[in-house]
């Protein structure tokens, strides 16, 4: 006889609600409408978030039949995480009816992207540009979608620092430049679930070198972010549509590229003016008339 399938621990949750005391009742609804932040942020920012004792968070995973907030946490990610075989097409829903349905997806698409941006740690960001600020060179890796990223970054910041900034694999195959990480240096991984062997391997040699590893990813279980020196949280999973979303992403990138360069100071400046002269000179751009 085949195994029932067992329920989702948001589905756990709305079921025991009622018989819940009051005010583990109001961290469950927290929680259930918030099940992102649940898998990405500390009990102790949840708590202050939600205006709730961190014990709380304890009291009501084990209230619903967990061992504690870890395991309870541990099941709401295992929740989100689409099939391996089928990461894209598992996010997709019927179509919706109407004579304004594919607008209204694209209303709820952007309303979803604008509410994640603000929940991303600024100050983590910051803090990260100064790593790399400080570092001798910055390899940047990014796979499939995530390349997209990736480039961007590197185009960014080579705008002012040409000769210390290249992606992993641009030049040849991946593991010529995991064997060139050296400490002093900073590797940053981007990915989100499901998450590249390629970017797992990255991490693993920037580990290995002693070089500052920046994870820019969708969840603190990332493969790719396990010891990282700084982790860069943005929702991918959030967003409807069959795709995840990188707006977050990018928005951290291009975040880390204008704190770096506002730390360069002058010298930035200089180097950033020389390449537009240089590009001036190429007549790389269209002239605008007027």
């Amino acid at each position: 006889m085949a195994e029932p399938a067992k329920s989702s621990p948001l589905s756990e949750l709305r079921i025991a609600l009622p018989s819940l005391p009051m005010r583990l009742q109001e961290v469950g609804r927290f929680v259930a409408a918030n099940d992102y932040d649940a898998t990405t942020r500390s009990m102790r920012d949840l708590a202050a978030e939600a205006g709730a004792d961190p014990a709380a968070f304890t009291r009501l995973a084990k209230a619903i039949g967990y061992s504690g907030w870890d395991e309870l946490r541990a099941a709401l990610t295992e929740a989100r995480r689409p099939s391996q075989t089928a990461p894209f097409s598992g996010r997709t829903k019927g179509r919706r009816h109407g004579p304004n349905a594919d607008v209204a997806l694209v209303i709820d698409k952007l309303e979803a992207e604008a509410a994640g941006l603000p929940r991303i740690p600024a100050q983590l960001i910051a803090e990260a540009a100064r790593a790399l600020h400080d570092a001798k060179r910055i390899w940047i890796a990014g796979y499939r979608s995530c390349r997209s990223v990736a480039e961007l970054l590197n185009y960014e910041l080579r705008l002012f620092r040409p000769e210390q900034v290249q992606l992993v694999g641009a030049s040849g195959p991946d593991d010529l430049d995991l064997g060139a990480f050296r400490p002093g240096e900073a590797v940053i991984v981007i990915g989100f679930l499901p998450y590249t062997h390629a970017s797992v391997r990255v991490a693993q040699a920037a580990h290995r070198s002693g070089a500052t590893l920046i994870a820019i990813a969708d969840s603190l279980a990332a493969p790719m972010a396990e010891g990282a020196d700084h982790v860069l949280l943005f929702e991918a999973a959030s967003s409807p549509g069959f795709f995840p979303s990188l707006t977050g992403a990018i928005a951290i990138a291009q975040s880390l590229a204008a704190v770096m360069f506002s730390l360069g100071g002058t010298a930035a400046k200089k180097r950033l003016e020389n390449t537009e002269a240089r590009l001036a000179a190429a007549s790389t751009y269209v002239s605008e008339k007027g």
